[in-house]
């Protein structure tokens, strides 16, 4: 198998990627192996036009560009045409790139050209047409795409070298459910106290699941462990305790079971520096980032001030024609946070008035993810909600731009994706809770149910 997930044939096949795909993952075209790349003239125009401006993927555009510069610089035109070797490290070449450009006088068209993904289509068409032998995949995110293709007699397929699972059901949750009692899957446990705290060495058996560092352990009986290091068959696990946790409060929010108690226990943990939230609409995510930012910033003073982002379909491209600074063009997308701190202030005489003064001395930014990007943030807390809507590469964008002192929460559901090139497999939430399931400082919780009304609820389980 080559990295891109089919199996290897016997000559190598020529790749035409989509803008879409280089979009996604700007490095893509490293990742076809012995394999001929092509990328068709009207993929160079459009990532041209997209690489300017406030676009949420000019960035990639830039970079996907920057990387097609420096594998062609100093080739000559026959070169680009038949194609360059791709330089991989010390490796030697290993595949070629080119640009793909219509050959014929009268090209063979199967679509009408008025739209960029019909005269992609007739390229290969024409293409597989001069040469009968030659292997043609066209690969893209866009389905409709990959469905034109096969129609026309192109092979086509989705890009998946940086889809690290095919079913987000396989996905950790952060914690494992047990039925009955835990300790009757234990075979062996050593158990010490240390600083007030309860630490269990447990020797596994073959009937517990695979785990990770800093997952939990809940069973029927109340117990609550979480597991701090995994040695061999060996856990090491530290007694939470449910009571403390259920009792947990910040500012002024008690969390509803045990899913919230272990988020909030993570959201205010300071060792802990990066927290993943996931859930249905209504579960609780954004309500418990926000109330743990707060009593971090009022009150704890352990962050200097809380950055708030999103990730909205089209808010790159459309902020600039609201009126108002950054942060008053950004209120009407960042509403959840706004509905959010009325809910944590219902009980006041005056909840609009709590609100305002809240926005007024908490030291609340919310920032575009467009201007995110070079910024490096220290002693923040930097909230980032609609996560399942970032590319893996914006994730890892964003994630870096936290400096010292800082902490990270990303909140998403999986089944609400709005943008049109991503899947629950691809998604940059995806790719961060698989790449992170052993990071120590990080913390994953799946959040459960609907508490936000009954409405709510049976439209999540009915519709």
């Amino acid at each position: 198998m080559d990295d891109h997930g089919r199996s290897k044939p016997t000559a190598p096949t020529l790749y035409a990627l989509d803008t879409n795909v280089l979009i996604h993952d700007p490095n893509a075209l490293l990742n076809f192996e012995e394999h001929h790349v092509a990328i068709p003239m009207t993929v160079l125009e459009e990532l041209d036009k997209l690489k300017s401006g406030k676009h949420g993927v000019a960035a990639e555009c830039r970079q996907a560009i920057r990387l097609i510069d420096q594998i062609l610089a100093g080739a000559e035109p026959e070169d680009v045409e038949y194609g360059v070797p791709i330089q991989r490290g010390k490796s030697g070449p290993c595949g070629r790139l080119s640009i793909l450009m219509s050959k014929s006088a009268a090209p063979v068209t199967w679509l009408p050209e008025n739209l960029n993904d019909n005269k992609i289509i007739n390229q290969l068409v024409e293409l597989k047409s001069r040469n009968p032998g030659l292997s043609v995949v066209l690969v893209t995110k866009d389905i409709n795409m990959r469905l034109k293709a096969r129609a026309c007699g192109i092979d086509a397929e989705d890009y998946h070298t940086d889809q690290l699972v095919d079913d987000v059901s396989l996905l950790s949750k952060g914690y494992h459910d047990m039925p009955g009692s835990f300790w009757d899957r234990v075979s062996k446990v050593d158990t010490r106290q240390d600083h007030g705290r309860t630490w269990h060495r447990v020797q596994l058996t073959d009937n517990l699941p695979a785990v990770h560092v800093n997952e939990f352990i809940l069973d029927e009986q109340g117990f609550v462990g979480w597991i701090k290091a995994i040695k061999g068959d060996e856990l090491v696990i530290l007694d939470m305790h449910q009571e403390p946790l259920l009792h947990q409060e910040a500012w002024g929010l008690k969390p509803r079971d045990i899913h919230q108690a272990l988020a909030l226990f993570a959201l205010l943990d300071p060792d802990i520096h990066l927290v993943n939230l996931s859930g249905a609409a209504g579960s609780g995510k954004t309500i418990l980032a926000l109330a743990a930012a707060i009593e971090q910033t009022m009150v704890s003073k352990r962050y200097r001030r809380i950055i708030a982002t999103r990730s909205v379909q089209g808010l790159d491209q459309e902020i600039g024609f609201l009126p108002g600074t950054e942060a008053e063009k950004m209120e009407p997308w960042l509403g959840a946070i706004t509905d959010n701190l009325e809910a944590l202030h219902m009980e006041d005489e005056s909840t609009h008035g709590s609100v305002d003064y809240i926005l007024q001395k908490v030291p609340l930014q919310f920032k575009s993810l467009n201007y995110i990007r070079g910024r490096s943030f220290q002693q923040s807390l930097i909230l980032i909600d609609e996560c399942q809507n970032l590319t893996p590469h914006q994730m890892k964008t964003i994630i870096t731009r936290a400096g010292n002192g800082s902490k990270v929460v990303c909140l998403g559901n999986l089944a609400q994706i709005d943008t049109p090139y991503l899947s629950a497999p691809s998604s940059g939430l995806t790719y961060l809770t698989e790449r992170f399931k052993d990071f120590p400082h990080g913390v994953h919780i799946t959040l459960q149910g609907v508490p936000r009304s009954i409405l709510a609820e049976y439209a999540e389980t009915h519709m």
